[in-house]
Order: C-alpha cells, then structure tokens, then sequence
C-alpha cells in the first residue's frame, strides 16, 4: 500500500520536474523536440508545474486533514 503512494505522490513530481525543465530550456533558447517554438515549450512547462505542484499539494493537504494536523479553519465541517 505504502508503494502506490510513492508511486501517486512521484509521478505527479516527476511531472513537476520536467515541467521546470522545459521552463529552463525556453530561458536558454533549447526548443525539444515536440514543440514548434519557445512560447509553445514555455506553456506546457508551465502547465506541468502547476498540475505537479497541485496534485503533490493536495494529496499532502488531504493526507494532513485526515490525520487533523490543519488548522480549524482547514478541517472538514461535520454535523
């Protein structure tokens, strides 16, 4: 069970990561292959970093208010 968290909280970051990637090539002028120019690479980059960012962040924040380590303010309503 612990290995398909990794794997749910990895794949996401790796996600991340080469978003950052492709981000830095588009500061050096390094088009990859599947893209057609700078501004398209610089996009995609971008969009890969934030669905990483949001999905290692939301699967930490869901993680954190089940075990009730959030603030009062975080913490689901229940009635």
């Amino acid at each position: 069970m612990r290995l398909v968290a990794l794997l749910v909280v990895l794949i996401p970051g790796i996600t991340g990561v080469i978003g950052i990637k492709l981000m830095r090539d588009v500061l050096f002028g390094v088009v990859n292959p599947p893209f057609t120019s700078l501004v398209v690479q610089f996009i995609f980059g971008l969009i890969f970093l934030i669905a990483g960012l949001a999905f290692v962040g939301g699967f930490i924040f869901y993680r954190d208010r089940k075990r009730n380590k959030v603030q009062p303010r975080f913490s689901s309503k229940k009635q």
